[in-house]
């Protein structure tokens, strides 16, 4: 494999999606990365962010409608996602590794990891609700 050639703006990227837990789409790291590189391009942001991904330096999260959010925190862990904002939080709770374990026995294949999504209302837009009510 070629040795991949260093990017301030990729380095950057990765730095801004480190230092946040919001787990932020493209746009929105895009938005953030425009103050340090004025011409930076939100193609430039997208392909950086798929090639982190590709990387294993960082995560995309696919959660159902809406855009991909990203991680850069790539360690197992699960998220919980609000049906209503739309809003990816971590959930501060243990990997169930015995998962992998379980799932083995109905698969022919070799599994190694799992991603697990929890969806509901956060606590936000429950309160918000509760007020209109």
């Amino acid at each position: 494999m070629k040795a991949l050639k260093y990017s301030r703006q990729r380095e950057c990227i990765k730095d801004c999606l480190m230092r946040r837990h919001d787990h932020p789409t493209a746009d929105t790291l895009y938005m953030s990365i425009r103050e340090e590189f004025p011409n930076i391009s939100l193609g430039t942001v997208y392909r950086n962010l798929n090639l982190l991904v590709d990387l294993g330096e960082i995560r995309k999260l696919s959660c159902g409608s809406g855009p991909d959010r990203f991680d850069g925190d790539t360690s197992p862990h699960y998220h919980f996602v609000c049906r209503e904002c739309g809003e990816v939080e971590d959930l501060p709770m243990e990997a169930f590794q015995d998962l992998n374990q379980a799932a083995q026995r109905y698969c022919s294949g070799r599994i190694d990891s799992h991603a697990t999504y929890f969806y509901g209302t956060c606590e936000n837009c429950s309160k918000k609700s509760a007020q209109s009510a």
